[in-house]
Parts: C-alpha cells; structure tokens; sequence
C-alpha cells in the first residue's frame, strides 16, 4: 500500500514518525492476513474433510469365527467376476490370493489351503496339479456363495482380467507358498510361476504384492523392491467378516479414524458402502 504525503516533511523528527506509523501498518495488515483461513479450507475443516479421496481397494470377506471354511461363501475377487462386480462397486484395485500347485509349478488365484469351496474331493492346493490328474485343479468350479460355477484363474490370467478393467493389482502371496518356494528342489521354478508374470506385465500395469509370510516378504522385498505394497491399501474396516453379511453402518467409527489420517489407499471388504460414504467426506 502506497501512503501519499500532502506536504513533504521538514526535519528528521517528521521523517521518523512517519516511518514508524507506516512500520506499524505494514505490521498490522500482515496479522491480519494470518488469521484469515483460506475459504476452501475453510469449509473443508470445518466440514471434516480431508484432501483428497484414498484409492480404494476391494477385498472381499472371510468369516473370523470358529470353524470359518464351513461358513466361507468364496467372496475373495480371484475370478473374473468377482473382479468385474468390485470395478461396479467404484473398486479403484482389487486384492486376490496367490497359491502355488503341487511343486510349484503353477501360480494360481485362490483364497483358501484346500480346494474347500470349489467341486471335487477337498485336498490341499498344495498337492494338486494344475491339469493332470481327475483331481486336476482347473476343471474344478466354485461350488456355493454369489460366484458358483466360476473356475479358478491362473495368475497370468487374472492379472490380464485386472489391467483390462483398469484396476490396480495388489496381490497377496498366501503363507502357504513358502514351502515349495524355500525347497532347493523346486525353489527356483516356483519363484517364476510368480514373479515372470509380474515382471512381464509391470511396465503396463500397476501391480502391488505382499505376503504376511515374514520369510516371503523379504524375498519379495529381493525380487520385487519397487512393487511392495507397503503402506498402502491400509485395512479400513472396524467390523469382522461374518456369514451372513454384517450391517456396514458398524464400520463408521473406525471409517473415520483411517481417513482422518489422510491414506493414499484403504482395503474394505465393504466396497460399495465405503465409496458411498467417501462422497463429501473428501476431495
């Protein structure tokens, strides 16, 4: 701000009073503007908003009670239209499950140790075949919950299905793959049924992987460094899985606690009502 003199002054006495009433101006004006909140964020604050949206993951529930497999409705995402119905609930990613075949010689998507869940005599993932045998894992199909009759997907396969619905990969590679992949024997084939078809598609694809395996993780961490998930697709729910569905309201709480701390991305096993309650909640 400009201060215009009508009449110049005439001793030094004039000049430092002047100075020092526009010292204090200047001073005042800058306070003033300090405490002045800007109007979006403002609203925001007050409005408990935060930034920006976190990308959000789907799941798909697992009942945490006792004797879980009797109740478990195969709701995991590692099928085609397990994925397809998470891209319509406004999923921005998906989490599937990789297992490995006997001697690791297929990378495959399911959630579960034993084939429970799925046609066919229950036996381990583990001690199957991919395609030999009557017991073969790919000509067995979901046997019960919303996808029954869907195969079960190589990960090449669900990666492909994934990119071509633009989500994000994040996948999870199950404890139960440690034993093959830490045998001298099959070690090194098995760590390629996993980590080829990452490789040969992370130049187009986004793909995030963990394991809650400790010793899996730290190899994961060797082979695929800039791909851990990390922080990422923090766990947002407040409410255990159960059979039937659980009311989504009772996850409100815990909803606000996450976002409160303004996370890159969420994983909810409550897709659709999650999205819903984001609008106005955030940018």
């Amino acid at each position: 701000m400009r201060i215009i003199l009508a009449r110049p002054p005439t001793d030094g006495v004039a000049i430092l009073m002047l100075l020092r009433t526009k010292a204090a101006f200047v001073t005042s004006l800058a306070a003033i503007a300090m405490t002045v909140t800007p109007p979006v964020a403002h609203s925001q604050a007050r409005a408990g908003r935060v930034a920006s949206c976190p990308l959000v993951f789907g799941h798909g529930g697992y009942p945490s009670g006792p004797n879980p497999w009797e109740r478990d409705q195969i709701r995991q995402p590692n099928n085609v239209r397990a994925v397809n119905d998470q891209k319509a609930r406004g999923a921005d990613g998906v989490e599937g499950d990789v297992q490995l075949t006997r001697h690791g010689t297929k990378a495959v998507m399911w959630h579960n140790t034993t084939t429970n869940g799925l046609t066919g005599t229950r036996k381990n993932i583990t001690d199957i075949w991919w395609t030999a045998g009557s017991d073969n894992l790919r000509d067995r199909r979901i046997a019960r919950g919303p996808y029954a009759g869907e195969q079960v997907y190589t990960l090449r396969q669900w990666l492909d299905h994934v990119r071509s619905t633009g989500l994000i990969a994040l996948l999870e590679v199950k404890t139960e793959a440690r034993a093959v992949l830490s045998d001298p024997v099959y070690a090194a084939a098995a760590w390629k049924e996993i980590s080829d078809p990452i490789k040969e598609r992370q130049a187009s694809q986004r793909i995030l992987v963990y394991s809650l395996d400790s010793w899996i993780q730290a190899e994961l961490a060797k082979r695929h460094p800039g791909l851990l998930k990390g922080s990422e697709a923090r766990w947002t729910d407040g409410v255990s899985w159960e059979e039937p569905t659980p009311a989504w309201s009772g996850n409100v709480s815990r909803w606000q606690e996450v976002l409160a701390q303004a996370p890159e991305s969420v994983m909810t096993n409550f897709t659709r009502e999650y999205r819903t309650w984001l609008t106005g909640a955030c940018g």
